[in-house]
């Protein structure tokens, strides 16, 4: 009875700890998204038809985007120069966020 109770409560300390971890990136990505919500506003919806909006795009895309953009090869002055003191886990962080949105 005993070993019983003590595998329930790792196992909802697992579970609690997974949940904490998966939010985490979402919300570093929100803290992290700021500079970005003047041309990709603020829910990841462009208030210009020159941006693209952001929410809802997969997570990966993102990350190879702005990789790239990071790396110079894609071009543009803005985002060349917003992706260029870019983290790999900021990128991460920042794509995480923005596919969270709907």
């Amino acid at each position: 009875m005993r070993f019983a109770i003590q595998c329930m409560l790792m196992v909802s300390a697992f579970n609690v700890s997974s949940v904490a971890l998966a939010e985490e990136p979402n919300e570093a990505g929100k803290r992290k998204a700021v500079a970005c919500v003047s041309c990709h506003g603020a829910a990841g919806i462009s208030n210009s038809p020159i941006w693209p909006n952001l929410a809802g795009q997969k997570s990966a895309y993102l990350e190879k985007q702005l990789k790239a953009f990071r790396a110079g090869e894609r071009k543009d002055a803005m985002m060349n120069a917003m992706a260029k003191p870019l983290s790999d886990q900021d990128i991460k962080d920042i794509a995480a966020y923005y596919s969270s949105l709907k």
